[in-house]
């Protein structure tokens, strides 16, 4: 079993990236392996609604969107983390979300649905439980079950330094890998002994607007 991460962050080894690593050591110590996909600081375009995607692929491919589909086809669950910006995440986390997560629907296996997923958020201060309840809406509209800690999903500090002095915070994330690992175990168990996944209706779509 393996769990994708996106880190969300443009600095590649900074709060949000310490803050997956403590999940994933977590994750280790269960035997699931895990990788940090890095969003980077390259630009990142925002979804248009053009209606183009095919094949769970989105039709601009000069960034690392596409690249990101084919790994989540792969992985079993998912941790997507974010610095806060103006309690929100980080806009350039948004855009990747909203096009990998719109695209997906046009898959013929859906990237995303019943796998488990938990949103992580690092923060000098404040702003993040309001950041942790926009990434989890990504989830609850493709029936993925959330993970959750004992306390919100999120470390507190302005360095990797100060995030490691946060002793809660990173408690806090080993708990995710644990529950996640957990999880991710039962699911395993539910399909050796024949427990299918749910059947999904998606055939009616009502406009409120006539």
């Amino acid at each position: 079993m393996k769990v994708l991460m996106v880190n969300g962050s443009s600095n590649l080894k900074g709060c949000t990236f310490t803050a997956l690593t403590e999940v994933g050591k977590a994750l280790e110590k269960q035997g699931i392996a895990y990788e940090i996909f890095q969003i980077g600081p390259k630009p990142i375009r925002d979804c248009i609604g053009c209606g183009k995607c095919h094949d769970g692929k989105c039709i601009f491919n000069d960034d690392d969107v596409n690249q990101f589909l084919e790994k989540a086809q792969e992985a079993d669950a998912f941790v997507f983390g974010s610095p806060v910006y103006f309690a929100h995440p980080s806009g350039r986390l948004l855009s990747f979300l909203d096009r990998a997560f719109y695209c997906s629907t046009t898959a013929e296996k859906h990237p995303f649905r019943f796998k488990p997923a938990a949103a992580v958020v690092s923060a000098r201060r404040g702003g993040t439980t309001a950041s942790v309840d926009v990434v989890n809406k990504y989830f609850t509209i493709c029936m993925m079950p959330v993970v959750a800690s004992n306390y919100w999903n999120m470390v507190h500090g302005n360095s990797p330094d100060e995030v490691m002095q946060d002793l809660e915070g990173l408690q806090t994330m080993r708990n995710i890998g644990e529950n996640m690992a957990w999880m991710l175990k039962n699911i395993e168990c539910g399909k050796a002994n024949g427990i299918p996944m749910p059947s999904v209706e998606t055939s009616n779509r009502t406009n409120f607007i006539r």
